[in-house]
């Protein structure tokens, strides 16, 4: 019986999503795909309401799909610590991405180890569960010595795994941030 990796899996989701949100000096749609904008009276994330693109390598353009949103797509924009000036001219906003400074560079390289090290701590948490569980199947008799060995070393080899998989993430965002 092979062990499951949808914990994993969800880990490494997550870890995507949040290294979507950290700015690299580059337009990025997913910068603001999930800002909360109040329309309509009720909270719903910005890609509910626009479309999204990137004309060039410095500018992200949002587009609502209806017209009377634009003040509140305009105002949820504000409201978010990228740190970014909306500007509305009537059917779109354009928001100009500037160029990062050394220090900026530093600060996200900071926050990147720290999603980084919070995916790895997720992942260290998900073996410990899964160690705990193995002994106790093996206490209650319900798996033998060889089947525990085989399995803490199966699970080995996927924390391994994902390991690098994490480390690859972080590497090529770094590339990302440090890319001038």
């Amino acid at each position: 019986m092979a062990l499951d990796t949808a914990p994993f899996d969800a880990v490494m989701r997550h870890l995507e999503q949040e290294l979507i949100g950290i700015r690299t000096g580059r337009a990025n749609p997913g910068l603001v795909e999930n800002v909360t904008v109040t329309a309509y009276g009720s909270p719903m994330p910005l890609v509910q309401l626009a479309s999204i693109t990137t004309p060039d390598p410095r500018t992200i353009v949002v587009q609502p799909w209806d017209k009377n949103v634009l003040k509140d797509i305009e105002r949820g924009l504000q409201q978010t610590d990228l740190g970014l000036t909306p500007m509305n001219d009537g059917t779109v906003i354009r928001l100009s991405i500037p160029a990062l400074t050394e220090e900026r560079r530093k600060e996200y390289l900071k926050l990147l180890n720290t999603k980084l090290e919070q995916a790895r701590v997720s992942i260290r948490k998900i073996r410990e569960d899964l160690l705990r569980t193995m002994r106790d199947a093996k206490q209650e008799g319900t798996l033998s010595e060889n089947d525990l060995f085989s399995r803490q070393k199966e699970l080995q080899k996927i924390i391994d795994d994902y390991g690098e998989k994490i480390e690859t993430h972080g590497t090529k965002k770094e590339q990302e941030i440090l890319t001038v």
